[in-house]
């Protein structure tokens, strides 16, 4: 996949926040908008070229947006809550697809993204044909505490905050503390959503490297024991904790395949 420009790039105020969304192929009757949501350090700009891909792959539109204290989004509060995957999943997704105007969608989330879709999915789900896991955190394990721990001491004096700033602009540390303060907080060891896992009916897909430093091969396993709906699992080899970016073709293949799927 080579990068290509965005289709578009606009802005959405939902819930009193702006939010910064890009846009990749155009709407087609029948076909669902695929709307992306990306890691805790993620923004829209750092999915690159691959929601255009996908686009591209299915003939469905895509929607990728930066939650805000990311990307070009409105900055946010610190010390983010515990519950901030919980908050996104109830209160913004719902407000999104009302101020976008979507009632038909298939939601694809990476990592932190993952888990805030298992949640809508689980507790609500509605406008949902189908949901995309890659790298679905289901609760907390001690290989990512150590690895965010890691990440920290790499953005406190490794110059990973200088990279992030290429993305996240006035928002880096809002982004970045946000994200790993919770995660290292004690008590979010607690923080488990299997109580979702059972809700989910619709067909689902997640898909995790071997090589994941941030959650072993548990998480898919949980996800795919519980959910009540069809559950489809791709593991791939020489694959870290970003599916799209270390393994793009194999990952665009099985998202397209199952989007396809359900059309």
């Amino acid at each position: 996949m080579n990068d290509t420009p965005d289709i578009s790039k606009s802005e959405l105020i939902v819930n009193g926040a702006r939010l910064e969304l890009r846009h990749f192929g155009a709407a087609a009757p029948g076909r669902p908008v695929l709307i992306f949501l990306h890691e805790g350090l993620g923004s829209a700009g750092l999915w690159r070229d691959f929601p255009n891909a996908v686009a591209r792959a299915t003939g469905c539109p895509a929607l990728a947006y930066s939650r805000q204290g990311y990307g070009k989004s409105d900055p946010a509060s610190l010390p983010r809550p515990l519950s901030f995957m919980h908050d996104e999943a109830r209160s913004v997704l719902p407000a999104l697809f009302e101020a976008a105007r979507i009632d038909d969608a298939i939601l694809i989330g990476h990592s932190d993204g993952a888990s805030i879709s298992l949640i809508y999915a689980g507790e609500s789900g509605r406008y949902l044909r189908g949901l995309v896991l890659l790298a679905p955190h289901v609760f907390v394990e001690p290989v990512c505490v150590t690895a965010i721990a890691r990440t920290r001491e790499s953005y406190r004096s490794a110059g990973l905050r200088a990279k992030l700033m290429r993305h996240h602009r006035t928002n880096v540390d809002c982004a970045f503390y946000g994200w790993a303060d919770c995660w290292l907080d004690p008590e979010f060891l607690k923080w488990n959503l299997e109580e979702f896992l059972p809700g989910i009916e619709i067909p689902t897909l997640v898909i995790q490297g071997k090589d994941d430093e941030y959650g072993t091969l548990e998480q898919v396993d949980r996800v795919c024991a519980q959910i009540s709906g069809p559950c489809e699992r791709l593991v791939l080899s020489d694959c870290g904790h970003s599916p799209q970016r270390d393994q793009p073709e194999a990952a665009l293949d099985a998202i397209a395949g199952f989007v396809r799927r359900r059309l």
